[in-house]
């Protein structure tokens, strides 16, 4: 169990980091196995809408920066990309 950043109670905690280095310890140790399904739910998102590839490191830092905001309200990224309509 980990106390979730992103839901903001207990729940399940990963099983390892998601993601390297520090920022991938940090997340594993903040944020739930929930908390972390719902980022990869944005990260779709902001990938759809902002037409980025993974492959592209300038677009790795500007996921990193989305990831930061929505996981931990740091920096001026992380909320929805502007025009974005949910599917549900």
């Amino acid at each position: 169990m980990v106390y979730c950043v992103v839901l903001k109670e207990e729940a399940p905690a990963l099983e390892s980091p998601p993601y390297p280095g520090e920022l991938g310890i940090r997340i594993f140790q903040n944020v739930s196995a929930e908390g972390w399904r719902q980022w990869l739910e944005r990260l779709t998102a902001i990938i759809n809408e902002y037409q980025i590839t993974t492959a592209d490191p300038n677009a790795l830092e500007i996921i990193e920066a989305h990831m930061v905001g929505f996981l931990f309200q740091e920096g001026e990224l992380g909320d929805r990309p502007s025009g974005f309509i949910s599917p549900h």
